[in-house]
């Protein structure tokens, strides 16, 4: 990740609406880049194990805390800690952007989990509205602390990417589903005017991040 510092509500995010994402049966959970643990927490229950990888020392301490078992560090510096063939379910909620080679690290994850287990993932969507009217109105692309440019992001991604990215790394995805669809008076509307010559065919841009489940591809 990069090096700008983050603010304490961005570790403390809880995104609820990626619970429904996560299979009831499972009883494994490995959360990648968990911040201060608040999601993986709503998953806790008696017979659930909750592994998670987090670099912020901060953030570890406070998950460490919440959940089962807590390794600090980067997936690159601490994925020999984590059991091969084990979870249920592997969680990275607005991660993958974050990082340099993310090809590599969902290819090497892939080994942790079970034969029936998915991957479940939330990646900005660069085609959000916003993004659109400021590139051709506004004929910008800005960064900022937060949002799609997050200026701590190395990677940007479209619904179609996404799925291509998880398909070459051996993965089948078996859902894609917008969330947090904008609300915006100015986005919104702009968003049905794009579309309407377009025959609604852009409907990906009225989504912020795209939800995406995933198994490993069998042989």
């Amino acid at each position: 990740m990069g090096n700008h510092k983050k603010s304490a509500e961005y570790y403390a995010n809880v995104r609820p609406e990626m619970l429904k994402f996560i299979p009831n049966s499972a009883t494994k959970i490995l959360e990648v880049g968990c911040g201060e643990g608040n999601f993986s927490a709503q998953l806790m229950k008696d017979g659930v194990e909750i592994w998670a990888i987090e670099p912020n020392p901060n953030s570890a301490k406070n998950a460490a805390q919440k959940l089962t078992k807590v390794i600090e560090g980067t997936i690159d510096e601490k994925i020999g800690e984590v059991p091969d063939n084990y979870f249920d379910v592997i969680i990275m909620n607005d991660v993958i952007e974050h990082l340099l080679e993310p090809w590599d690290d969902i290819q090497k994850l892939k080994s942790k989990l079970n034969d029936e287990g998915v991957f479940v993932s939330s990646i900005p969507n660069v085609r959000y509205a916003k993004n659109i009217f400021n590139m051709l109105l506004k004929k910008d692309w800005k960064y900022t602390e937060h949002g799609i440019l997050d200026s701590t992001h190395f990677r940007f991604f479209t619904k179609k990417s996404i799925r291509r990215m998880f398909e070459s790394c051996g993965y089948e995805v078996v859902k894609s589903s917008g969330i947090n669809r904008t609300k915006s008076m100015l986005y919104a509307p702009f968003s049905i005017i794009f579309n309407i010559p377009l025959l609604f065919t852009q409907l990906d841009m009225f989504y912020m991040q795209f939800a995406t489940v995933a198994k490993k591809k069998k042989d």
